[in-house]
């Protein structure tokens, strides 16, 4: 077995641990294919990332960034997995957070697994990966 092939199924069992530690989770986030390769996707299938300007726990992006980033946001009755964490946003609206990262989708990103989002403004933006 390649040593790629062995770090996809470790990350691929690892989050499988995740989802089944919340069944919620399980229908909002998953280990999904993207152009960049084995990363978190959404319920639909579109890809998740990270933003360098958020601070643990906190989201750098409102207003008008979050129209082109729209925040993963919790859902009613949905509890955390592993690794996984509810972010209270500036506008009170709670969304989630991977390792202490929010989570957001990019409004560019038109089908499942597209990633253009993956290094906008200047590498800033960052394909989420377990």
């Amino acid at each position: 077995m390649s040593r790629v092939s062995a770090r996809t199924i470790a990350a691929t069992a690892a989050f499988a641990l995740v989802l089944a530690s919340s069944g919620a989770l399980a229908e909002m986030a998953k280990l999904g294919d993207t152009a960049k390769g084995k990363a978190f996707v959404d319920s639909k299938g579109m890809t998740l990332y990270t933003f360098d300007k958020d601070s643990a726990g906190k989201s750098a992006c409102n207003g008008p960034c979050a129209t082109n980033w729209p925040p993963l946001l919790v859902g009613e009755g949905e509890k955390p997995g592993t690794g996984m964490s509810a972010v209270t946003r500036d506008d009170g609206k709670k969304m989630w957070a991977y390792k202490g990262k929010p989570l957001y989708t990019f409004i560019k990103d038109t089908k499942p697994g597209e990633a253009k989002g993956d290094g906008f403004l200047n590498g800033a933006w960052h394909v989420a990966k377990p």
